[in-house]
């Protein structure tokens, strides 16, 4: 029996099943180096800059060219968007198997970046492209949140495996057959879908978005290790000023690259908004689990990651119950309201942790990530359902970009408080390092002779700890914040179907030749 047109089959659910597969591998590629770079900086000795690059290249390209990319596929189609993307990628990862130089492998992490840019809204716009029933839709974008939230566990994961097992261009090569696999599947079941009246690529707006986030996710992440240095509190002012700029392109251009329009859409502009916010909580905790575990509870890198999976169980779960909830009529502002102060339930419980509390703050790390996973699930539903199908990768990029922003944020804030916790914790005559960060303090530990190193590393990691108590309450109460704001703004405000012009005079969206 043919199923219903509005509702989505068997063949969209299977072509959801391989969009997964880019998606796992881009939020992967965000930790995989974790393990990797001791062997790495072992073979091609890079400078203290060189390694750097490489960590953070990727990042930055991918925030830098989200907004565009976005823009692309909705002229080009999403699905050749997509197509390319993985070419990209899968070229991109072999080129960093094999580099002999940094220089190398830094060009091919950037290209990484310009592959995960395309893919990451792409995969996104298509979900809102395939899934036009609602409830359909919501289980869609669940499994997408969870899928996206869980990679970047696994990557570093799978870069330790892989590590002590091959060499270290293993991490990359992984990704080939999952790319090579999009790239055979993706032509037969997934549809093509752009804008029909997309209006000229307005080019200035290209650079003056790069300009606007990279300087300030820079200035953002480099804060909590830095302080508030004068270089990077002028690389956030200088973005912002770009941002500014870029916003008045896009509302006197006869073409924008993100339309004004979009932000006018019933709900998209809170779910902007909060999902910055959430993405703030996710990030900000993220910073001081992982010194946690292999800091202050000594544990190898490894064993970290490992247990660092067990905060995942609850993320597979969170998303799909909250979309069973709003299904049977429950409000979606309460549930986002719910999911915020379960994230905030997680930091509180991660601030009664100890300098002993392993399940402890597993335990609060798995409650904020789900509360984190509900709001994100929910609120990129309504953003995307709000939108203009033919507006879904401009959409689906903003949300990204957002996403961007707001664990850089997170990272800044909570880690410029945990950092000032740290410093002030630390006793005035230790030596200057050891005052500076945890790592520092333990290097210096390790030196000196006995109780006097047992001290100094006892001192430091009651600090940290000191450090996370105090962020966490901060980050527990911006939380109940985006609580209250959720429970005021959402209320009663429910998707308005779009109507769907995209594939007006166009052929059948699922037929394989697509257009």
């Amino acid at each position: 029996m043919t199923p219903n047109p509005t509702r989505a089959g068997h063949r969209e659910w299977t072509a959801l099943t391989v969009l997964m597969l880019p998606l796992l591998l881009v939020s992967m590629d965000v930790s995989v180096l974790y393990f990797a770079i001791p062997e790495i900086s072992a073979d091609l000795d890079p400078t203290g800059t060189q390694q750097l690059w490489i960590f953070d290249i990727y990042g930055f390209v991918l925030a830098g060219l989200l907004m565009t990319m976005g823009a692309v596929g909705d002229r080009i189609g999403r699905r050749r968007l997509l197509l390319l993307g993985a070419a990209a990628f899968g070229a991109a990862s072999l080129l960093a198997a094999y580099a002999h130089t940094a220089e190398t492998l830094i060009a091919a992490r950037a290209v990484l970046g310009i592959g995960g840019a395309t893919l990451m809204p792409s995969t996104m716009a298509l979900v809102r492209t395939m899934f036009t029933d609602p409830s359909q839709r919501a289980k869609a974008i669940g499994l997408w949140s969870g899928v996206m939230t869980a990679g970047i566990a696994l990557g570093s994961v799978m870069s330790g495996v892989l590590v002590e097992h091959f060499w270290w261009g293993s991490v990359f090569l992984v990704n080939l057959p999952a790319m090579a696999l999009l790239l055979v599947l993706g032509p037969l079941l997934l549809p093509e879908s752009r804008n029909p009246s997309p209006g000229r690529f307005d080019l200035l707006s290209v650079p003056l978005s790069m300009a606007a986030v990279l300087p300030v996710v820079y200035g953002l992440k480099e804060l909590p290790s830095e302080g508030w240095n004068v270089r990077y509190v002028v690389s956030i002012t200088v973005g912002l000023l770009f941002a500014a700029l870029f916003v008045h392109r896009q509302r006197t251009s006869v073409s924008p690259m993100i339309s004004p329009a979009l932000f006018r859409g019933h709900g998209f502009t809170p779910a902007l908004v909060l999902t910055t916010v959430s993405a703030f909580g996710m990030m900000g905790s993220a910073y001081f689990s992982t010194q946690y575990l292999q800091s202050v509870l000594g544990k190898s890198a490894l064993e970290s990651a490992l247990w660092s999976l067990l905060p995942s169980v609850l993320i597979g779960v969170a998303a799909p119950a909250a979309a069973q909830l709003v299904q049977r009529g429950v409000e979606r502002a309460y549930v986002v309201t719910a999911g915020f102060a379960t994230g905030a339930v997680g930091y509180v419980l991660m601030a009664l942790a100890g300098t002993d509390s392993l399940w402890l703050v597993l335990t609060a790390c798995g409650v904020l990530a789900a509360g984190i996973v509900i709001v994100m699930s929910q609120l990129t539903d309504l953003a995307l359902g709000s939108a203009p199908v033919e507006k879904a990768g401009a959409a689906s990029s903003l949300l990204e970009t957002g996403t961007e922003f707001g664990g850089a944020m997170g990272m800044a804030a909570l880690g410029s408080i945990g950092t000032a916790l740290y410093r002030h914790g630390m006793p005035s005559d230790a030596p200057a390092p050891a005052q500076e960060t945890l790592g520092g303090a333990l290097a210096v530990a390790a030196d000196l002779p006995g109780r006097a190193g047992d001290a100094l590393a006892l001192a430091a990691r009651e600090a940290f700890t000191d450090g996370m108590r105090g962020a966490a309450l901060a980050g527990a109460l911006v939380l109940l914040a985006a609580a209250g704001l959720a429970a005021l703004g959402l209320r009663h405000i429910r998707v308005r179907p779009q109507a769907d012009t995209e594939n007006a005079g166009q052929a059948d969206p699922l037929s394989p030749s697509g257009v």
